[in-house]
């Protein structure tokens, strides 16, 4: 039960307080190795693409048993390797034992013998603890399988003594052993019929009485008693119907009379079915989800392909019917077309793939994974025809490709959807009964006994789930990218459109047979890149034509609560496999989330994805029906594109050859029309699915699965409709349940339809104020909002703003306003989070006050002051007639720089600022398009320079976090120490740091108060050549080794820690208002419920903040560095370019000399080994020595400071000056010479520092306590 606004669960409060407050529990893996190392360490966690390629043979080799010897090949290799341990797990072992075993039955039936003893040894040598896997309960279900089918009774007798088959007592003994309920093998997926399932009980029955095993034999009954109940029951009132019944099997052996029509003698049917379910809510304590909305979510899964192919044949024949079948009008339709391709591309692969399995049965020797038969063979050639278009088609205009898609990614991307389909038929063939997520009762999530409750709870329900589920590999990146080049190019060859076109002179028209796709290429970024494109005639359809056909259900909400993330790849969807993280092609990434999810460190992670997942929505048809007419009518309005680009064509000028000048500009002006276009057909695509969607779920109550990326900020996985989407797709959504305003959510309705106008930096009673100023635009705008004076249309957010409208007119215009229910989601926005999180981290009082922190009775504008700072540097410099300062002057608004002052504290460069900023001046459009860019350069400097120290207390944060990320990407795991000191040295001269580079693989990894592992993921991945039938395409291997990229790891640490931070606050923020009853959506830090519990969530935000933020949350982080990377050690050749060393004694107020003198004793090495006067530099070039090398710059390092042309050429010159610009050879010595300057003996000991002894101190705190926040009206507002 909700408690009353405005108060906060005190208990809970403490219980979360004391939870942040403990020692947080670490995820520890080794670091990567170098390229061409390995060892079984390493081997447990990182599975090379040889590995896993072989995997993903055995899987599709055992599928429909399309080559079991093969498989059996492939496993014995790999059951010989040391990765077995990790990549063979028992569901391997069961699929090839389900293999054999159909081998023996029918698919081989002259070697049935050797097929059932290699099952029988494969058993044996598992049940004896010879295998890395044990026997589980769908392990013995087939083995007991087995048994009835092959026993010397059996209609194919064989002897147990040929096959080494144990015996019914032998299997049951072991069952038992090993505590594996008799029920769980009764309802093994492994067993296909109901009948079978009834023998397998009664064998079990016998057998147990034989042994004298009473509670196997209670069990049993228990297990027949389920089975023959007729569940569920929803009929209790009604009289029953006499069941179906059937005569009893007759025991000779019983000597007793049988009549077959006698009552007592009959019994209900054993159904199978009916006892997975009823085990399925025994076992995990849940309900089973009503059969109408849970049917209807199984079949959108299911026969998502099925039903596009009905839709476009239906589409064909009414154009048949219609006597169009000539195509010649029937062409211009999107949905013919696609029915035309999927009709010659299904035929073209039937021949084509039955052509590559009879080539490749004839190869005899074969490497493990050249072979395409087994996969192409895995999904029907139908489905292969359905998921290649639809998914080219919805590529279309990605990447920042127009009219097309980039080759490599939709050969990766048609790759893994193959890959997905054939793992979510398995899913469905399996029929496993997905687990409900319930809200937590009893004690809180943040108590002891409420997260082992947790924890228990989700290890129960993923073994239920494992168990019942087949076994499937993962594939590599080239194995999809094979698959893809196969089926795009058979597709490339039979897809044609049909165009036509008017010759001027006759008038006629003429039709012409033109390819659907092609292979092009274009340059981008200065780099040459292979694309796809699509006709010009299917990509102007594609913008006017409905796209249903290619959306597939993991694009689409849901109609059920999703599956509750059970592990880090179960959960979301019911039947298409989602991850809980959106991996960065990085398995460092995917080692830890499995790993932390193991050890039972992620269970509220889980629990706020789930939390936020079942959240329920619906569309609101008042404003679809707007969207909807505003549509059809092909203008543009509120961000919807027009059907028909409107912007006019730059005219060529008449001194287009003669003056470069007039010709700059018109191909600038071209330029940016051309893009424009793009993005008018790419956005009126978007727009499209959105309407799409949001037309087929009306009346629906519908639910977003959510996941994370791998910082652990939440997204909804349907990518095209959902609340964090743009301000349509908030306009088109509200919540499913509708709650009573009340007073204080009115007063909320009304602050919030005032922050969507713009008007969001007065106090609240001046929102509420603003509002009722304008009643009558708000009621114009909610009963006609296209006839009308369309008031709604100037609001920042329009869509919102006429959805907000239309709920407050609605409110109004009730009997009682105060009851009336509302379902309208209000919002709480952060004021710059990242600076709020920045500003309590350091206590730093000013920077506090900047992003309302503090008590204030107005909110705080850091944007505006920012704004207003640059409007006056830009009106003197107009008045000195500055050409750029007089474009700009009074356009300097609030928007323009909100975006870079944002992102300052997240390290925004000089050229990031650019961008951002060109970008809001091209949407001005008041300014020439060709004078943009050079326009926002000189704006660029203007805002940084305001900035300046405004956020020096954040900035100190960020160096620290810089530091110690520069220091941990270029430190060396201990156990790399000895390979990195003997690496043999190259005659050339190199650098100092060439002998180590490659030992360059630590990554910076931290944990979050939640206990989530963050992994950045920026490594220099080499590329792999994969040559495909439509051309060369490079790609990365995740699987692959790779150096760290040491610069974009220091450069993303402090942005990405921010992030990890507010996502912690945000699933903080999820739990408490699940727990106290709150409807709670989140879009990062802007976070919705009603508005009658927008004072309820607002306490609760404030306290999870200061629950979080009075954890020690830098110092946590410096003692896991500590603890994560100790014995890590940082070649010193990599300090000595002096920028870090630098750095380090600015923060510790001390010398660079000390510095690297403290650390280099710290680390065993005497005092007088150095000398107490040698300084940075001559220490440095002694290193050298003992390194043998002589320089230390990086490639990538970035400079303190950018060199004008003139230091330059006095650099080249040389000036006889001790500093930088000195010439290398006179400033290095002679081998000779340092060892005669420096007899000190220098040895490995000094080639290294302890990387723990160089980290930096944490930064000390301000005055500003954290628990003002709770004071302050305008934090979250």
């Amino acid at each position: 039960m909700s408690k009353p606004a405005g108060q906060s669960d005190a208990t809970g409060s403490e219980d979360m307080q004391s939870f942040l407050n403990r020692s947080t529990s670490f995820t520890l893996l080794p670091t990567p190795l170098p390229p061409d190392h390995n060892s079984h360490l390493h081997d447990l966690y990182f599975i090379d693409s040889v590995t896993q390629d072989s995997l993903a043979v055995i899987d599709a080799c055992l599928h429909n048993c399309y080559d079991v010897s093969r498989a059996k090949q492939i496993f014995e290799t790999l059951r010989k390797s040391p990765k077995a341990e990790v990549v063979l797990d028992i569901r391997l072992y069961n699929s090839l034992l389900e293999s054999f075993i159909a081998m023996a039955t029918s698919k081989d039936i002259d070697n049935r013998l050797i097929w059932l003893e290699d099952a029988c040894t494969l058993f044996n040598s598992m049940e004896t603890g010879m295998e890395v896997a044990v026997p589980n309960a769908t392990t013995y279900a087939i083995m007991f399988s087995t048994w009835l089918s092959f026993n010397p009774k059996s209609s194919q007798p064989i002897l147990p003594s040929d096959i080494g088959m144990r015996e019914p007592p032998a299997l049951l003994r072991g069952l038992v052993d090993r505590q594996i309920p008799v029920s769980h093998i009764v309802a093994s997926r492994s067993i296909s019929s109901d009948k079978e399932a009834a023998d397998i009980i009664k064998l079990l029955s016998k057998t147990a009485v034989d042994m004298n095993l009473v509670s196997v034999v209670d069990e049993l009954g228990r297990t027949q008693a389920l089975g023959n109940s007729l569940f569920p029951d929803p009929l209790r009132d009604v009289p029953e119907a006499m069941p179906v019944l059937r005569p009893k099997e007759y025991d000779p052996t019983l000597g007793e009379p049988f009549d077959p029509n006698d009552p007592d003698q009959q019994e209900i049917p054993f159904n199978l079915e009916v006892l997975r379910k009823q085990l399925g809510q025994l076992a995990l304590a849940r309900r089973v989800l009503p059969d109408d909305v849970a049917s209807r979510q199984k079949l959108l899964e299911d026969s998502v392909y099925e039903e596009a192919a009905e839709r476009l044949k239906h589409q064909a024949e009414v154009f048949d019917k219609l006597g169009l079948g000539d195509g010649s009008l029937r062409g211009s339709h999107l949905q013919s077309w696609m029915w035309e391709w999927h009709q010659k591309l299904q035929k073209r692969l039937k021949i084509e793939i039955a052509d590559v399995v009879k080539k490749e049965e004839a190869i005899v020797d074969s490497k493990a994974n050249s072979r395409l038969g087994p996969f192409l063979s895995l999904v029907s050639p139908d489905k292969l025809s359905l998921i290649t278009i639809l998914e080219l088609m919805r590529l279309q205009g990605s990447g920042g490709v127009s009219e097309g898609m980039k080759t490599a990614r939709a050969l990766l991307t048609i790759g893994r959807a193959i890959e997905l389909e054939h793992k979510s038929e398995i899913c469905r063939r399996n029929n496993i009964t997905i687990p409900t997520s319930n809200p937590q009762t009893g004690p809180g999530y943040f108590t002891k006994s409420g997260y082992r409750d947790l924890h228990a709870r989700r290890v129960a329900a993923r073994k239920f789930m494992e168990d019942s589920e087949e076994w499937a590999a993962t594939w590599t990146q080239i194995l999809r990218v094979k698959v893809g080049s196969f089926l795009v190019d058979a597709l490339m060859d039979v897809a044609t459109v049909v165009r036509s076109t008017t010759i001027k002179q006759t008038g006629e028209i003429v039709y012409e047979e033109q390819p659907a796709f092609f292979h092009s290429y274009e340059y981008l970024r200065g780099h040459k890149l292979g694309v796809v494109r699509l006709n010009p005639e299917v990509a102007e359809r594609m913008s006017r034509d409905g796209l249903r056909e290619t959306l597939h259900p993991r694009q689409l909400p849901m109609l059920v609560k999703p599956k509750p993330w059970l592990s880090y790849d179960q959960g979301g969807y019911f039947y298409s496999q989602s991850s809980a993280m959106r991996f960065k092609e990085s398995q460092e990434q995917q080692s830890y989330l499995k790993h932390a999810s193991d050890q039972g460190n992620l269970e509220l992670v889980y629990a706020g994805l789930d939390v936020l997942g079942s959240t329920p929505w619906q569309v609101n048809q008042k404003v679809f029906d707007v969207v909807l007419k505003v549509w059809n009518s092909g203008e543009r309005m509120c961000k919807i594109p027009p059907a028909v680009y409107d912007a006019p064509e730059p005219e060529k000028p008449e001194n287009y050859e003669a003056d470069p000048k007039a010709r700059m500009v018109y191909l600038a002006r071209q330029k940016a029309w051309s893009q424009g276009k793009a993005n008018n057909h790419s956005g009126r695509c978007s727009v499209n699915y959105k309407v799409e969607i949001a037309r087929a779920f009306l009346g629906d109550q519908i639910y977003l699965p959510h996941n994370m990326d791998f910082r652990g900020r939440a997204y909804p996985i349907p990518p095209h409709l959902n609340h964090i989407g743009d301000d349509l797709s908030r306009g088109l959504l509200l919540f499913a349940e509708a709650k009573p305003l009340g007073a204080s959510g009115l007063r909320w309705l009304k602050i919030h339809l005032a922050n969507l106008c713009g008007f969001d930096k007065g106090s609240f009673d001046e929102r509420a104020q603003f509002v009722d100023d304008h009643l009558a635009d708000i009621y114009d705008s909610a009963e006609r909002p296209l006839e009308g004076n369309r008031w709604w249309q100037k609001a920042e957010d329009p869509w919102q703003c006429l959805a907000a409208c239309m709920e407050l007119r609605s409110a109004l215009e009730s009997p009682d306003p105060l009851a009336f229910e509302s379902n309208f989601p209000v919002h709480q926005d952060g004021t710059c989070n990242g600076l709020q999180h920045y500003a309590a981290l350091g206590g730093d009082s000013q920077g506090a006050q900047q992003v309302n922190l503090g008590a204030t009775d107005r909110p705080s504008d850091v944007y505006s002051y920012v704004a207003a700072m640059v409007q006056e540097r830009i009106k003197s410099d107009a008045a000195k007639q500055v050409r750029f300062a007089m474009m700009l002057e009074g356009k300097i608004t609030r928007k323009v720089v909100k975006q870079t002052v944002m992102t300052t504290v997240y390290g925004v460069t000089f050229v990031g600022a650019r961008d951002q900023i060109e970008k809001q001046l091209k949407e001005r459009k008041d300014i020439p398009e060709e004078e943009c860019w050079l326009v926002a350069s000189y704006l660029a400097k203007k805002v940084m320079e305001c900035i300046g120290n405004l956020f020096s207390g954040a900035q100190e944060i960020q160096t620290w976090l810089n530091i110690c990320a520069r220091l941990i990407s270029k430190s060396i795991p201990p156990a790399r120490i000895p390979a990195a000191v003997s690496a043999p040295q190259k005659k050339r001269k190199t650098s100092a740091t060439d002998s180590t580079k490659d030992e360059q693989m630590t990554s910076v990894i931290w944990t979050t108060p939640l206990g989530l592992p963050i992994v950045q993921p920026y490594r220099r991945a080499k590329k792999k050549q994969v040559a495909t039938s439509i051309q060369t395409v490079y790609i990365s291997d995740p699987n692959a080794p790779a150096t760290v990229n040491s610069v974009k790891q220091a450069s993303a640490f402090p942005p990405n820690f921010i992030h990890s931070l507010d996502a912690t606050h945000m699933m903080l923020t999820a739990l408490e208002c699940q727990t106290q009853g709150l409807t709670f959506a989140s879009v990062h830090d802007s976070y919705w419920t009603h508005a009658c519990s927008v004072d309820q969530m607002s306490g609760i935000i404030r306290d999870t903040f200061i629950a979080l933020h009075s954890s020690n949350i830098l110092g946590k982080l410096h003692d896991e560095f500590v603890e994560r990377y100790k014995g890590y050690r940082v070649p010193i050749a990599w300090l000595k370019s002096g920028t870090l060393v630098k750095q380090l004694a600015a923060r510790e107020h001390t010398t660079s000399d000390e510095i690297l003198n403290s650390a280099a004793q710290r680390d065993s090495v005497e005092p007088k080994e150095v000398g107490p006067h040698t300084s940075t530099e001559d220490l440095l070039e002694a290193l050298d020595l003992a390194l043998g090398s002589e320089e230390d710059l990086e490639e990538d390092e970035p400079q303190e400071r950018e060199v004008t042309p003139t230091e330059a050429k006095t650099e080249t010159e040389g000036s006889g000056d001790t500093g930088p610009a000195v010439s290398k050879r006179k400033k290095r010595r002679t081998r000779e010479e340092m060892k005669a300057s420096y007899p000190l003996g220098l040895g490995d000991e000094l080639k290294f520092v302890e990387l723990t002894k160089l980290l930096p101190t944490v930064p000390k705190k301000g005055n500003f306590e954290v628990n003002t926040v709770k004071k302050s009206l305008y934090f979250f507002s």
